[in-house]
């Protein structure tokens, strides 16, 4: 039998970050905690300043798509450049001319519909490593949780394969006082809890970890046993038919395109006349109303009271955490709050918003996706990053490509650190959720759920 090969890990990488908004500013907190040499470039020198006294980084005032700018910002020898300022044409300048001075890889952000339908044409011609478009990313996240209405968050992964839910135990709910153990006993074994929000701590349970009404817990399996489970423990689904969203910008256009197309009755409000026109253009099916979306009495003429799912997508956090406070007062509309700024979590939180959604945390997830599969050892590359409870917990899908320290062994005799769960297995195109005599094996998907960062490898679940 050949003996697997241990390789050394490569350092970090030597990454160029142009735009200091939400999302760069986001990229450079987490790539720089996990070891990374980073540069950000920006116009404006304030926010440049603000990140490099905030982060061990460098700065670099300036246009991220000059040649002298990127020069400065060390374009030759970096191994990647990811450019996520507010224009789309900038990004892509950026990018193309970094790979023509540079051997490094290009990330550009892309918000603009008409690109998103050519992303894959440009990603090609342009030689970039990947183009991501937020607004459609978060489209996507937000419509999954309206196929599952009583679920906060719904995530995606192994291809489609399997679900990460996250849920919150009603009062009174035959969860509450039963143990991790007594529910794959008493319940099912085809889900798995792999973590639990609880007064602001997040656990990863083991077997003993009893359960409680309002804790929030995130579980893990196909998605029949997903709908199974929750049809069990009295959380069925009631099937969302009709949609009001308050706000028409490019979040809205998108996430209301992918919901007629399943067949939702879409309803946005907007209060630009020429948005509205141009919403009436490109959704033909949806019905448009231009009026103020703030407007209580609007909102009621317009059906909130009887709607099946509400969401705000207006640019402003303090209006979307409003307007959906004010529709859970008045209505049992499932809602879906976006928040684009990360100051105020707790307070966020402390609010009853549904599900809430931070779309820099979504792109930050799959650029971070990327930069680790890069560093990563070559028999273990990741596919996924998702980032959980507030970036307090990492799900991590790794395909393991060679023979390692974790292939071949019961799970049980595998001495993996604390705060650290193997979540899920896909096999030969079969999902398995793990118990202690499973094992895995080369050329197998797995997931990883653990409280730790920086998890490049899948030996870096072990002591």
């Amino acid at each position: 039998m050949q003996m697997p090969v241990f390789r050394a890990r490569p350092a970090g990488l030597k990454i160029i970050i142009v735009g200091a908004g939400k999302v760069g500013t986001t990229l450079v907190e987490q790539l720089s905690r996990e070891g990374h040499d980073i540069t950000i470039v920006d116009l404006d020198a304030v926010k440049v300043n603000d990140i490099t006294s905030s982060y061990d980084v460098m700065g670099c005032v300036g246009n991220g798509a000059s040649y002298l700018t990127q020069v400065e910002a060390g374009v030759k020898d970096a191994d990647l450049i990811i450019a996520v300022t507010d224009s789309d044409e900038l990004n892509l300048l950026c990018c193309t001319i970094a790979k023509q001075f540079s051997g490094c890889s290009a990330i550009s952000r892309l918000r603009n519909p008409d690109y998103s339908r050519e992303s894959g044409y440009l990603r090609d011609k342009l030689g970039l490593s990947m183009i991501i478009n937020p607004d459609l990313e978060a489209a996507k996240v937000m419509a999954r949780v309206l196929y599952l209405p009583t679920a906060l968050e719904v995530r995606s992964f192994a291809h489609g394969q399997a679900l990460i839910v996250k849920i919150k135990i009603p009062e009174d709910n035959i969860l509450d006082r039963m143990t991790v153990a007594e529910l794959g006993a008493k319940i099912t074994n085809d889900i798995l809890i792999c973590g639990v929000e609880r007064e602001g701590n997040v656990v990863i349970p083991g077997g003993s970890f009893e359960l409680h009404s309002g804790d929030v817990i995130t579980i893990v399996a196909t998605s029949k046993a997903q709908q199974d489970f929750l049809k069990s423990i009295g959380m069925a689904q009631n099937q969302i038919k009709n949609v009001m969203i308050v706000g028409g910008g490019r979040s809205a256009y998108y996430l209301s395109d992918i919901l007629i197309k399943r067949g939702l009755s879409v309803k946005i409000i907007e209060q630009n006349l020429e948005r509205c026109e141009k919403l009436n253009e490109l959704l033909p099916k949806a019905v448009i109303i231009n009026g103020d979306g703030t407007n209580t009495e609007l909102l009621l003429d317009e059906g909130i009271e009887n709607t099946d799912a509400f969401i705000p997508l207006t640019g402003i956090d303090e209006q979307n955490s409003m307007l959906a406070l004010y529709a859970k007062k008045i209505s049992s509309a499932k809602l879906v709050t976006k928040i684009n700024r990360t100051g105020f979590i707790d307070i966020i939180n402390s609010l009853d918003l549904g599900s809430v959604f931070f779309p820099m945390y979504i792109t930050s997830d799959t650029i971070l996706a990327y930069v680790r599969a890069k560093t990563a050892s070559p028999g273990s590359n990741i596919e996924t990053v998702y980032h959980l409870f507030d970036a307090r917990a990492e799900a991590i899908t790794f395909n393991v490509t060679d023979e390692s320290k974790i292939t071949g062994k019961p799970l049980k005799d595998l001495k993996i650190k604390d705060n650290t769960l193997i979540s899920y297995i896909g096999h030969k195109g079969e999902a398995i959720i793990p118990t202690g005599s499973d094992v895995i094996s080369e050329g197998d998907t797995v997931m990883v759920v653990t409280t730790h960062t920086g998890f490049d490898d899948i030996g870096d679940i072990l002591e």
